[in-house]
């Protein structure tokens, strides 16, 4: 009988474990809280799910349907990656981020589609939707036909990037079975989901997916962010053949969902030997959904309390020793899942130093307005681009803003002090590189400087009496980066 004891114990503390896992696996969070999936690209077995049913704010993962749609016409041969589609005044009106292109501009379906995936462009994914499905209702009727079709029973469309929008919803469950479905039955275009980064002209953007390049065999999807839905992520990774979909919807930084979504992945991979633990959770398709209204995260993602307005493209680092940047989002849940377990497997990576690192080295994606093109025609392609972005660049989009404050500071001090005089021109030089960096190094300090620094010298003179009135243009061009950080989606 005493010999028994320990076999008795161990039996007992197993199925503790299992019925503790279970309850953590599957008990409802509160309202607010983030809706998490992980699930197996293959087969669809679930392998953890939290709030995975409850319906959610899609943003811009919005586009991963946008890109599905898109991409069924091209191999169906309704129209081809070499097709040129052209910028209507209802795609150039989409709020940021955007690509900016003026109406007329025209590109193929190919460089809309790596715009659209990896800046999250919003007026590329109307371009698409237009040159597609005639219109943005025409489109967003085929994408809620489709999602019908793949068993995507909680979602419905409006848009086609996920900008604001009434009835605009999905979940962590539909988003799993979207993901599945696009690398099932395209398997041919996946390489759209995992771009690193493209270069326009002399702009070169990473994409927003902090995983790509970082976590090791990351191969997709697409992230997405507005305040009402917090921000989402859809990512995938493969290891030794087996490809994981982590789903992470309402985290509160763009580092803390990839840092979440990482952590999925990583007790993916590395559970394998403790499936025995684990209840079975069936496959994907076979989650309940639940019936509410998705949660609005405006006040917790948007409200005063934050430093600086979010954005799709977040660059809060969490700190290395495995703090969060604001809320347990980005390491929180770890000894929910895991410390039943403790003992018994390896430590998982720390995800939060692997996403404040620098993405691997990558030849960024060439991208170009116009139609297809190769060799020299393809240099020259690019080159025009780069001077059509130099052009605005002498306006000077972020000099206004630091020039603005030296006029009204400099005069109430001592305006008519040489010194003070002559530290203008010396204040335009840093604008000019803040201008060249926001516009990817581009054209030359010098003629920026330089151009400072002749606007500065008649200035010297009226500094003290309104001089800004003698400026206009410059205010008007101002408003240009406010209003990125207001709708990145």
């Amino acid at each position: 009988m005493h010999a028994l004891r320990p076999l008795l114990r161990k039996s007992l503390f197993n199925l503790f474990a299992a019925a503790l896992a279970s309850a953590l696996l599957l008990a409802p969070r509160t309202a607010g809280a983030e809706a998490l999936l992980l699930i197996e690209a293959d087969s669809g077995k679930v392998l953890q799910a939290e709030n995975a049913t409850i319906p959610w704010y899609p943003a811009s993962v919005t586009k991963i349907m946008t890109a599905y749609v898109t991409l069924r016409a091209v191999k169906d041969g309704r129209l081809t990656l070499d097709t040129l589609l052209t910028v209507s005044p209802t795609a150039a009106s989409q709020s940021p981020s955007k690509m900016g292109f003026r109406p007329g501009t025209q590109l193929t379906v190919d460089n809309a589609l790596k715009m659209m995936m990896v800046k999250s462009a919003n007026d590329m994914a109307v371009v698409l939707a237009e040159g597609v499905g005639g219109s943005i209702d025409g489109f967003s009727a085929m994408m809620n036909d489709t999602a019908q079709k793949l068993g995507m029973t909680q979602t419905s469309y409006v848009n086609p990037n996920g900008l604001p929008a009434d009835g605009q919803i999905t979940s962590a469950r539909d988003l799993g079975i979207l993901a599945r479905s696009f690398l099932r039955d395209l398997p041919e275009y996946e390489y759209f989901v995992h771009i690193p980064a493209i270069r326009f002209g002399k702009r070169v953007t990473g994409n927003f997916n902090k995983l790509i390049g970082r976590y090791p065999g990351a191969d997709g999807f697409k992230t997405g962010f507005i305040c009402a839905s917090g921000y989402n992520l859809v990512a995938s990774a493969t290891r030794n053949g087996r490809r994981l979909i982590a789903v992470v919807l309402g985290a509160n930084s763009g580092t803390a969902r990839a840092v979440k979504a990482a952590q999925l992945l990583e007790r993916g991979f590395s559970q394998d030997n403790l499936t025995w633990l684990r209840p079975s959770l069936g496959t994907v398709d076979r989650l309940v959904p639940v019936d509410a209204s998705p949660p609005n995260l405006r006040e917790d993602m948007c409200g005063g309390h934050r430093k600086r307005p979010a954005s799709d493209d977040d660059d809060a680092l969490i700190a290395a020793n495995g703090g969060t940047s604001g809320s347990a989002s980005a390491t929180g849940g770890e000894a929910q899942v895991t410390f039943f377990t403790a003992g018994l497997q390896a430590p998982l990576m720390k995800a939060s130093e692997l996403m404040a690192s620098a993405p691997a080295a990558a030849e960024p994606v060439l991208v170009y307005t116009g139609p297809t093109r190769t060799g020299t025609a393809l240099i020259a392609a690019v080159a025009a681009d780069a001077d059509q972005q130099a052009t605005p660049k002498p306006r000077g989009k972020k000099s206004r803003v630091a020039r603005k404050p030296d006029a009204t500071d400099k005069p109430a001090d001592k305006p008519k002090d040489a010194k003070t005089a002559a530290a203008k021109p010396g204040a335009a030089k840093p604008d000019a590189k803040s201008e060249t960096k926001s516009a990817a190094k581009p054209a030359g300090t010098k003629h920026a400087a330089a151009k400072h620094d002749a606007a500065a010298k008649p200035a010297e003179k009226p500094a003290a009496s309104g001089d800004q009135a003698a400026k206009p243009a410059k205010p008007k061009a101002a408003t240009k980066p406010a209003a990125k950080p207001a709708n990145n989606s």
